[in-house]
């Protein structure tokens, strides 16, 4: 449960991302890619070696389910019911990977928002991307 602080905190941060969903997650992808490699088994559809276009259509794809986590935070488990679907019965991906893109991509914000992203707001973002996570991972059997 997030308290009213925390939910500020994600709405501040959001409002600091909007827009730039395609540039934010195509760099989480890069650093994914980098730093786990193994994790490009589940992206297949981009290839050994993605293009730009690619990081950039697929990441945009990522945060704005990221974002319409955000904008339905207290119906997040339906909202997200179909993408956590596809992970778990179509797309199998492992649930162990998703901790691996919540820490990039707080790389990713922390490298950005530099002073904007307090740890206030870093430790309510690890919180809600973990919330996230375990809906996305509720569906696996």
């Amino acid at each position: 449960m997030l308290s009213a602080q925390e939910r500020a905190h994600i709405a501040q941060v959001w409002d600091l991302i909007a827009g730039h969903e395609a540039l934010f997650g195509a760099e989480l992808l890069r650093r994914l890619f980098t730093v786990y490699p193994s994790t490009k088994v589940y992206f297949r559809h981009l290839g050994d070696h993605p293009d730009e276009v690619q990081l950039l259509n697929h990441g945009q794809r990522m945060l704005q389910a990221v974002g319409v986590a955000v904008q339905y935070m207290d119906n997040m488990r339906a909202v997200l019911s179909p993408l956590a679907d596809l992970h778990a019965q179509v797309l199998r991906v492992d649930p162990t990977n998703f901790p691996l893109v919540i820490q990039c991509f707080q790389v990713v914000l922390a490298s950005h928002l530099q002073d904007e992203f307090t740890v206030e707001m870093q430790a309510a973002w690890d919180k809600f991307l973990t919330g996230m996570a375990v809906v996305l991972t509720e569906k696996y059997r």
